[in-house]
């Protein structure tokens, strides 16, 4: 495996070289994000659709722009791979020194508590990054809470909690307060994604999985409407009802 990470490696320093690629060598770390971004969400896709050689190739992109990153401030004799590499494994040996017989006054305590030391942070929740998708942040931002005993020991007392907030978001639609309403509903959204949190459901991905329903039954709705020579725009709801409740029963 050494072998192979270091000719990846010698190959991406010859792209980013003068007379190397013209679009690999005049790359920065900031101009690289979106296509960084990019391939992490091609490779959670690609997790989602238990899609094994999507899965290979994905990591193998996801790999090329952390070596870049790293070739990047390389070159500015800030730091290397290898140093990425060997403060990663500290980093993990130092999470787990019971495991690798290292004297530490962090033993017993949980995975965030440790973080919270080594990265002196001052608030426990800190550390979740607020560009996450929200859906996903408000997860995490739990499960943290979770690790330290905030929270309900059983289902019963969440679904009171997704009725209470469903009830004040009804309150405040009735009320017609524009503040309120857009405040509880993010409150019913958050109260949802902790009973995901006990079903052992991702939020994020059940939320695709339905969008992607929903894509797949509106074209069907589209495909039998120009069957029967009607206009999306021109087609009444009782329509497309109809041929939304035949794909439904498929």
């Amino acid at each position: 495996m050494e072998k192979e990470l270091k000719e990846l490696y010698n190959t991406i320093k010859i792209l980013r070289a003068p007379n190397g690629c013209s679009w690999d060598n005049k790359q920065t770390s900031n101009s690289l994000i979106p296509y960084l971004l990019e391939e992490v969400y091609e490779i959670i896709e690609a997790i989602e659709n238990k899609n094994e050689n999507e899965i290979k190739e994905e990591l193998g992109d996801l790999l090329l722009h952390l070596i870049f990153q790293a070739q990047i401030y390389e070159e500015k004799n800030i730091f290397g791979f290898t140093e990425v590499i060997e403060q990663i494994n500290a980093k993990l040996k130092n999470r787990h020194p019971e495991l690798f017989g290292i004297k530490s006054n962090n033993i017993g305590l949980t995975w965030e508590e440790k973080k919270q030391i080594e990265k002196k942070r001052e608030k426990y929740l800190d550390g979740v990054p607020i560009s996450l998708p929200a859906l996903t942040r408000a997860s995490r931002i739990q499960e943290k809470a979770s690790q330290v005993g905030f929270d309900w020991k059983e289902i019963n007392p969440v679904w009171d909690k997704v009725n209470e907030e469903i009830n004040e978001l009804k309150l405040a639609i009735e009320q017609k307060n524009e503040k309120n309403i857009s405040e509880e509903f993010g409150d019913v959204l958050f109260s949802f994604v902790n009973l995901a949190r006990f079903l052992n459901i991702q939020p994020e991905a059940s939320l695709k999985g339905t969008i992607n329903k929903f894509e797949n039954r509106f074209h069907i709705i589209e495909t039998e409407l120009a069957k029967r020579n009607i206009k999306l725009s021109d087609a009444s709801l009782e329509e497309m009802d109809e041929i939304w409740d035949k794909s439904k029963k498929k």
